[in-house]
Parts: structure tokens; sequence; C-alpha cells
């Protein structure tokens, strides 16, 4: 077994805490993992807890389902580090993972927003295919993320201007 490290960085149009409630809502993880993934979160949660007293202690049980139907992982979600508005580390116990962690950073830039999600994990079978999965999974990620963003500004540009358009 041998640690993977990869990296996904994407510049979006948008403020960094319109991306944080995005990155920390059920709503904006569930959006980026469709239709691949479906987690099945704890009853009631909708939002990262950003208290500390949650910290390093799991949250529950999370089932990923593939496709949304059929289950291929189990995880005791669990955050380790939260900066409200900046980043969240989450280190979740998983059965295909010996060690597992996902950062995701957001900071402002000069034209949007940068949003880096940095993964080490573990895998206890097949890491070279568990690799490629995980990668093909967060550029689908990115692409939900930047696409979702690009659209909302694209339609506000169109409401801005509309009212306009037939004088």
């Amino acid at each position: 077994m041998s640690t993977v490290s990869v990296t996904f960085e994407s510049k979006v149009p948008a403020t960094p805490g319109d991306l944080w409630k995005w990155s920390t809502s059920v709503h904006g993880v569930d959006a980026e993992m469709a239709p691949v993934l479906k987690l099945d979160f704890p009853k009631g949660m909708e939002q990262i807890p950003e208290d500390r007293n949650s910290l390093g202690k799991p949250l529950g049980n999370c089932k990923f389902l593939l496709f949304g139907l059929i289950p291929v992982d189990l995880s005791r979600l669990t955050f380790v580090e939260v900066e409200p508005g900046r980043r969240f580390v989450e280190q979740s116990p998983l059965l295909s993972m010996k060690d597992w962690r996902h950062e995701r950073v957001i900071a402002p830039g000069p034209d949007g927003t940068r949003v880096v999600d940095k993964l080490e994990f573990t895998p206890r079978f097949a890491t070279g295919m568990v690799k490629w999965f995980i990668s093909q999974f967060f550029k689908h990620r990115h692409t939900v993320l930047r696409r979702t963003f690009q659209e909302r500004r694209s339609q506000a540009r169109v409401q801005r201007t509309s009212p306009y358009a037939s004088v």
C-alpha cells in the first residue's frame, strides 16, 4: 500500500463567500458529485459545522452510492480543521482506505476565487485503479463547480441587461 497525493485547482468567477457556502453545504457537495456518486449524509445535516466542538469527532456514517444506487464505500464523516470562509480538512475513516485526507482551500484572486482540493489517501487495494478513479472523480467535481458558477454569472448578466433590451 502506498500513499497517493493529488491536487486539483480551479479559478471560479464567484466570491469566496459564495464558494464557501457552496463547498460546505450538502447541496453543493451533492451537486459536485452527481451523477457519479451520491453521499448519504447523516440525517438532518445541511452544512459542515463550523464550531470547534465538532472537530475530530465523527458526524455520522455516510454511504457512498455509485450512480445513487450501488453502495461502494462507507465513511465516518470527520472534519479535523475548519477555518470558516477559507478552508476545511476532512479526515474520515473509510472502508476502502487505510488513510484519507481531503483539504479544500478557497482563496480570493484577481478574477474570482481559486478553489484547491488536496487529497492524500492510502487505498487498501488496487492503488493504481483507485488513484485513477479519484482523479477522474475530482476532475468531474471541478468541472461541475466551474460550470455551475459560470452559468450563474452568465444568468446574472442576462438578468441585469434584459430589462433594458427592449428599450
